[in-house]
């Protein structure tokens, strides 16, 4: 009886892990259609690609583990590479539009990094 139980719970851990990535990973689809600029496009993106998949692949990890008694390394190593890697992509990718004159959209907001920009260049002069 006390395994069934178990069982029930370990499977609803599974399906909430794989049902939280997919509300990440349609939230930022959602987001690369609606937000208005790159910046906060490529806010959206990262945050599918770090969070979403990371949760999908911790639940088909929990998964193999439960019903197969699998530790998949690969599905561990994907996850930390992926958790390792998107964040500063994204934070490339963000730069690289800036330093090529793409501007942000600011509605009630400053470009905070332009302005350490002219402050750096002013230094270094």
């Amino acid at each position: 009886m006390i395994e069934t139980w178990i069982n029930i719970v370990l499977n609803l851990l599974v399906a909430l892990f794989v049902l939280a990535g997919t509300f990440f990973i349609l939230s930022a689809s959602i987001g690369v259609v609606r937000f208005p600029d790159v910046y906060t496009k490529l806010h959206a993106a990262t945050k599918a690609s770090t969070l979403g998949i990371a949760f999908i692949l911790i639940g088909a990890f929990t998964y193999l583990y439960l019903e197969h008694s699998i530790v998949s390394g690969k599905l561990l190593l994907a996850i930390v590479f992926i958790m390792l890697t998107a964040p500063v992509g994204a934070h490339m990718m963000g730069r690289a539009a800036h330093t090529s004159g793409v501007k942000p959209y600011l509605k009630n907001r400053n470009d905070e990094y332009e302005h350490a920009v002219k402050v750096y260049k002013k230094k270094n002069q």
